[in-house]
């Protein structure tokens, strides 16, 4: 069955000597996995290893079989080229802690055209901005509500948030809440759009502090979720 779809690039693994297995959100099919052959055999290939960077969004042409667990890719090309996404060292950095933790949260072999739209426009919003610093908080929250556990925002007023039920609440009913300064930080997150004039200033400590708590949120919510590797790399690169 010949399937044309655009892709997000989630992940890509060397397979051999020249070729790459990649893992990519496709807005058709949802998640599938592809081997790419002879990447690096010659430099006239159609199958250029830039094309598969992280988070790339790719236009992608294949005869897709079901009962294949990975697919092979007939024809492919940039739907979008980014600017700075992957030459600015602070947003290649949020570009590899991101893929991260999409690999990991995003399983579905079935269409979500939503998710898939969203991920899109929030990193062409990203790539096109220059007051980010805030964004990879702002998306971590934000996806939730595609993936079925984005906060109860009824009792915002409230003095605790519960982690693990996800919801304000007036009392602490876990050992998993949001209180005080943390609270106040964690509202301002839930409350910012990325087409807002301009994106508030998080200090890094600050932005630390809200980052853990919503890997906490994200370990209460998403079986097998773990502190991804690239964690170290994105505070150390925020750090200076």
């Amino acid at each position: 069955m010949l399937v044309s779809s655009s892709a997000i690039v989630l992940s890509k693994v060397r397979y051999q000597d020249n070729d790459l297995i990649i893992k990519c959100l496709t807005r058709d099919l949802g998640v599938v996995s592809y081997l790419v052959k002879n990447i690096s055999v010659s430099k006239k290939s159609k199958n250029k290893f830039a094309f598969f960077q992280l988070l790339n969004i790719i236009d992608l042409e294949t005869n897709f079989n079901p009962n294949r667990s990975i697919q092979y890719i007939k024809d492919l090309k940039i739907k979008y080229s980014f600017k700075s996404l992957h030459t600015n060292i602070y947003k290649s950095s949020v570009v590899m802690f991101l893929s991260e933790i999409l690999s990991t949260i995003i399983h579905n072999e079935i269409q979500d055209v939503e998710l898939f739209d969203f991920i899109e426009s929030s990193l062409i919003w990203y790539d096109n901005s220059q007051d980010s610093s805030t964004f990879y908080l702002i998306f971590l929250m934000k996806i939730t509500n595609y993936l079925g556990f984005y906060p109860d925002c009824t009792n915002m007023h409230f003095n605790y948030f519960n982690l693990e039920e996800g919801l304000f609440e007036n009392s602490k009913n876990s050992k998993y809440v949001i209180r005080g300064e943390s609270l106040v930080l964690f509202k301002t997150i839930l409350g910012i759009k990325f087409d807002s004039n301009k994106l508030p200033f998080i200090d890094k400590m600050k932005k630390k502090d809200i980052l853990n708590n919503i890997l906490i949120y994200y370990k209460l919510h998403v079986d097998g979720f773990k502190d991804p590797k690239s964690l170290k790399v994105l505070n150390q690169i925020f750090a200076d």
